[in-house]
């Protein structure tokens, strides 16, 4: 069963990891999926390719999602392509790691801009053409760490707990349209950037774990499709943890 069927999503940031994977389900579940990236071109276009195998309607944008103008570009050249925006997955972040005694404005500003401002900027430009069709469904990556915090990355969670208050606003909001927004707090997954870690280092953070493994970012794609289908048509405004129950 299709659970995206004539359903056409956004996923930003999609070009690797959990975005690519959430892009990746959304077409096998029959999704036209419109998708960004911002430095990986050539993934870019081979995931363009990937998801058109499945037989549905992909396109991707290179598009920075932290740019206010940009993302307002985005939404109307999406409509413009696919004629209509149903979903939208703000996955887009970076990390820029260090203690609070050393981090640099930049630093500060760096993170809060591609992880949170981006996420007002795109929901704010989709919830057009979703208030139009009375309908839609926006899903919102923040992290446990935005939940919990962590030492080392107090930018990163200060930008993944404003998604969950802002996430939280927007569902009180947009709920009289139909509308809905949720949240997905990934806990640690485990992708081409965690494995440039040390194993020693991976390991003892799998231990820590409940169920002694890292996530995959299909664990999280999963997540998504639930948020994006009508499975969950009565749920607005919820965080969901999908961390292998690092948060209790």
């Amino acid at each position: 069963m299709k659970l995206l069927e004539g359903k056409t999503a956004i996923v930003t940031g999609a070009s690797r990891g959990i975005g690519r994977g959430i892009a990746l389900l959304f077409a096998q579940h029959g999704a036209n999926v419109a998708f960004t990236y911002l430095s990986s071109v050539e993934k870019g276009q081979a995931l363009e390719q990937e998801l058109a195998a499945f037989g549905v309607k992909a396109k991707g944008y290179r598009s920075d999602a932290a740019d206010f103008k940009a993302a307002d570009e985005l939404i109307t050249a999406v409509v413009a392509d696919f004629g209509t925006v149903d979903v939208l997955v703000n996955n887009a972040g970076i990390t820029r790691d260090t203690l609070l005694m050393r981090m640099s404005e930049q630093q500060w500003d760096e993170v809060i801009n591609a992880n949170l401002k981006s996420v007002f900027n795109l929901t704010k430009a989709a919830q057009r053409p979703m208030l139009k069709q009375r309908k839609g469904s926006i899903i919102n990556l923040s992290s446990v760490v935005g939940v919990k915090g962590n030492a080392g990355q107090a930018n990163y969670a200060a930008s993944k707990a404003g998604i969950i208050g802002f996430s939280k606003s927007v569902a009180l909001e947009l709920g009289s349209r139909n509308i809905r927004c949720n949240v997905i707090a990934p806990g640690f997954i485990e992708t081409e950037m965690t494995g440039a870690l040390d194993q020693k280092v991976v390991e003892q953070w799998r231990e820590g774990i409940p169920l002694k493994r890292g996530g995959s970012p299909e664990d999280v794609a999963n997540a998504c499709l639930f948020f994006a289908s009508d499975l969950s048509g009565y749920v607005t405004g919820q965080v969901m943890n999908v961390c292998g129950g690092m948060l209790t």
